[in-house]
């Protein structure tokens, strides 16, 4: 099956692969939480702009980036769909006593450019790096240690487990299984779930001894260092200052 790496291209070389990957998270979580909270249509289309730009420059194809994007924007779409009827304001269409007000599709719009922007952030910040640096980076910010390693696990496993899930899917079919809306399809299902999870426990059990038996301690170990260049604290510059600009014209304009 075709795996979802989101850091298959992270061995491209442009700007923001060689941009230190310690900055780089503290630099897009900064830029994802400011236009996640941009109250101005007008600047939020802008911040959306301004990642796509940055998009350009990181040469990540359009298409992997766009791709991993539909889950996110089809959670938010409803939004736009169901808030032009539900809040009150200027009516732009009345039809039977349903109405479609200005302000609701104002603000549906803007919850889904956010999303977008935010989304796409950080697929360019967790694409132009390879996970297992990404986790190291967290961990030499002084992310927790347990919780980098969740997050590490889980990254490595997760792939492990859908082929598992599919080989037994694949079995169940053979068998003549088909999902249909009733009792049984959700008691197959239910048990294919349940057994997921055992041999999850089970392999995991299995994991820690082997990583045990080498040394393991529950700390987080690794060689790799790293060390800011000029260039990197010249891009951290750029884009929190592009950051302020959007905040500041967004506080002029209210």
């Amino acid at each position: 099956m075709k795996y979802p790496e989101i850091d298959k291209y992270a061995e491209l070389d442009s700007l923001i692969h060689r941009f230190d990957p310690r900055a780089k998270i503290i630099t897009f979580t900064l830029l994802i939480f400011s236009f996640v909270f941009i109250e101005d249509i007008r600047i939020a289309f802008a911040s959306l702009l301004f990642s796509f730009f940055i998009l350009l420059v990181s040469r990540i194809p359009f298409g992997f980036i766009f791709n991993r994007m539909k889950p996110g924007l089809i959670f938010v779409m409803p939004f736009l769909i169901v808030m032009p009827f539900a809040l009150d304001g200027n009516v732009l269409y009345s039809y039977n006593g349903i109405s479609i007000s200005y302000d609701g599709l104002y603000y549906g719009s803007l919850v889904v450019i956010r999303a977008a922007t935010s989304i796409m952030l950080t697929l360019i910040m967790l694409g132009t790096t390879k996970m297992d640096t990404t986790m190291k980076s967290l961990h030499s910010l002084k992310v927790p240690s347990p919780f980098v390693q969740t997050l590490m696990f889980s990254y490595r496993y997760i792939f492990v487990f859908i082929d598992e899930f599919l080989s037994m899917w694949t079995s169940m079919k053979a068998k003549g299984f088909k999902v249909k809306a009733n009792k049984h399809s959700l008691s197959i299902i239910g048990n294919i779930v349940g057994m997921i999870l055992v041999r999850s426990y089970e392999r995991a059990e299995r994991v820690y001894h082997s990583m045990a038996s080498k040394g393991y301690t529950g700390e987080s170990r690794t060689i790799v260092k790293f060390k800011m260049q000029t260039a990197d604290y010249g891009l951290a510059a750029i884009l929190i200052g592009t950051v302020l600009i959007f905040i500041i014209y967004g506080m002029s304009l209210s």
